[in-house]
Formats: C-alpha cells, sequence, structure tokens
C-alpha cells in the first residue's frame, strides 16, 4: 500500500467508493467521473504504479482483475459490448498513478478511441 495514492486508500476502506466487487486481492467500483454509461474501475490491491511496472510475479494478479472486468460487464449487462483500457503513464491518459482497468460500455465505441 502506497501512503499517498488515492486507490490504495479506497481499497484500504479509508476512502468511500461505490464499491461492486471485492475479495482479498481486487476491488471494483464505479468512476466518479464516468466516460461511458457504464464504467467501472477494477484494481488490484497490491499497488503498482502502471502497466509499465507489472512483473511475470504479477501475471495471475492481471489476468485476475481481466477476468473480474468481464464478469462485472456480464453482470451491468455490457457483456455485449464493452471495451477494456489500461492506460500507462501521463502521456497516455493515466491520471492515478496505481493500476487500473477501466471497463467501459453502454453505448457504441467508437474508433479509433483516442
Amino acid at each position: 500500500m502506497k501512503k499517498d495514492c488515492i486507490f490504495c486508500k479506497i481499497a484500504s476502506g479509508e476512502f468511500p467508493a461505490d464499491k461492486i466487487y471485492e475479495d482479498e486481492d481486487v476491488l471494483a467500483f464505479y468512476d466518479i467521473r464516468p466516460q461511458a454509461p457504464k464504467h467501472i474501475l477494477v484494481i488490484p490491491k497490491l499497488h503498482l504504479d502502471s502497466p509499465g511496472e507489472a512483473k511475470e510475479e504479477h501475471d495471475a494478479l492481471m489476468g485476475k482483475v481481466m477476468r473480474i472486468g468481464a464478469d462485472l460487464a456480464k453482470r451491468e449487462k455490457i457483456g455485449d459490448g464493452f471495451r477494456f483500457i489500461f492506460n500507462s503513464g501521463e502521456n497516455a491518459g493515466q491520471t492515478v498513478f496505481h493500476i487500473h482497468l477501466h471497463v467501459l460500455g453502454g453505448r457504441r465505441m467508437t474508433w479509433p478511441p483516442g
């Protein structure tokens, strides 16, 4: 856990969030600034600044984050069309430096995304 990280504070219960899933490794909650009708954030409770810091030892955890994201997309009734996004670094649009998966859906997505 990183002391000044908002997502670590949410994971520890120190800061509130509209949680929709939680287990010992992963937490999911609704984004407070949604970019689509459904916008879920899925985070590992283990602090990693960005996807660029993930190592082989994190493979199972990152796979779990993605599986939970897909399960939540189905549960939220966006399983017929959703987008996964990981931003890595400021130039990619990352604003919270704790690795997190955006699950977006509930509307038609356009291409290219950026």
